[in-house]
């Protein structure tokens, strides 16, 4: 996102590293960024432009092209400008929201898996994730865009909920697989163990987002 920029005649030029290739299955954290005050400014400005001309633009056009920013330059370009913001800010949540729609286009029929084992535990937010019957792998990739044009189109902070309640149901949907993958799978359990617990904390900071961006506070 960032090119290299000349510190002086004669200075090296210095280069931001991009972050680790990205699991969007198992919604991995990034590590490491140089000048981290520069990319937190340039990614809470990118992403204050970015809501406010969604929601600001009534052209259905502009909002599909936003829910397809991922798509054009790619889920990798959007992570070194936002994935390392924290969790409870609106760069940060709009990196779940973008993350969570690419894991779920990238592997729709695991995801689904997952959404039928745990949608049953997890009725109430089953109910407000709002996956059509059944939870096929097209219903899926239908409400990740649903949700992220929600995003710029409705409430923004409907939008963070439903993501949680989506996080929470696939959640335990891998708790599921995870319980009956122990016997003869154990280091797959153990990831599938790790990336729920990730899961949960992830929508925990969705749903307090959430309540941010009603009082105001969402930056």
């Amino acid at each position: 996102m960032y090119g290299d920029t000349p510190s002086g005649a004669g200075s090296p030029v210095p280069r931001h590293h991009k972050p680790k290739p990205f699991a969007p299955v198992d919604f991995e954290p990034f590590v490491g960024g140089a000048d981290p005050a520069r990319i937190s400014e340039a990614a809470h400005l990118a992403a204050q432009a970015l809501v406010h001309h969604g929601r600001a633009n009534e052209d259905p056009e502009v909002t599909e092209r936003l829910v397809r920013l991922a798509d054009k330059e790619g889920l990798e370009a959007i992570a070194e400008l936002w994935a390392e913001s924290p969790a409870r800010s609106l760069p940060g949540a709009l990196w779940r929201l973008y993350a969570l729609r690419a894991a779920t286009l990238q592997n729709p029929d695991r995801m689904s898996a997952f959404f039928t084992a745990g949608r049953q535990i997890a009725q109430v937010d089953h109910a407000v994730a709002g996956v059509a019957e059944p939870p096929g792998a097209e219903e899926l990739r239908t409400m990740a865009d649903s949700i992220l044009s929600g995003a710029f189109e409705g409430d923004f902070d409907v939008a963070l909920e439903r993501t949680a309640a989506f996080c929470r149901v696939i959640a335990l949907g891998q708790a599921h697989h995870a319980d009956a993958a122990e016997p003869s799978n154990e280091s797959h359990a153990s990831r599938l163990t790790k990336s729920s617990h990730l899961l949960v904390k992830t929508a925990e900071d969705l749903e307090a987002s959430a309540h941010a961006w009603r009082r105001g506070e969402l930056t």
